[in-house]
């Protein structure tokens, strides 16, 4: 298993990189989240790796941080989810980030990625909270993931007393749904009471 490479950047063409190890290159693959760190070309450079096996092909996939590759490795454990994407994902997402998408349930978040649908992100939720429950996040950005998680909490509760409320006087789900998601898309609105308010003023009386 080759788990670190080190020597001189011969080329880098995103996904490929190519690193002269004593004489021999190696084809590497690489997030762009790798790239976006690499040194000029005739540099050296160290990168965890990850060796990857199958019938058809044998790859190696290089990472500027180890969590990277921690990540990396988690994400091709998912059903459905091959080195390919796992690399696509890196590439859109920090790992921090894609971590802190796991913890907050956020699939929209997710779904931006190029390649992820709303089926896997939901999928990548499910079966890798338990992996990443040990997942360190710098301070800050722990203490702005759970801020951020109340907000989208008390979001979310708002969101779903307005809908209640409005489906209790006679309007559909859907149509209520509709017209309080148009609202918070032009209104920054923090309190239900309001949210009904101004969902009735632009709903037909049933």
């Amino acid at each position: 298993m080759i788990g670190r490479l080190r020597g001189v950047l011969l080329e880098k063409q995103p996904p490929l990189l190519l690193i002269d190890v004593q004489g021999v290159g190696y084809e590497v693959q690489a997030p762009m989240t790798t790239f976006y760190r690499l040194p000029e070309l005739g540099a050296e450079v160290a990168l965890h790796t990850h060796f990857a096996v199958s019938e058809t092909s044998q790859q190696l996939f290089g990472f500027a941080d180890q969590r990277d590759r921690q990540l990396f490795r988690s994400l091709i454990k998912v059903n459905g989810v091959g080195p390919k994407m796992a690399l696509g994902i890196l590439s859109g997402m920090e790992a921090d980030d894609v971590a802190r998408c796991v913890m907050e349930n956020n699939v929209l978040a997710l779904v931006k990625v190029p390649g992820v649908g709303k089926k896997t992100a939901e999928r990548l939720i499910v079966e890798m909270r338990d992996r990443l429950k040990d997942w360190n996040m710098p301070a800050a950005a722990a203490h702005m993931a759970q801020t951020d998680g109340a907000a989208a909490a008390d979001r979310n509760g708002m969101i779903e007393e307005a809908e209640g409320a409005l489906i209790a006087l006679g309007y559909k789900p859907t149509e209520a749904a509709k017209v309080i998601a148009g609202i918070l898309r032009e209104q920054d609105v923090v309190r239900s009471e309001e949210l009904i308010r101004l969902a009735l003023r632009s709903m037909v009386p049933v």
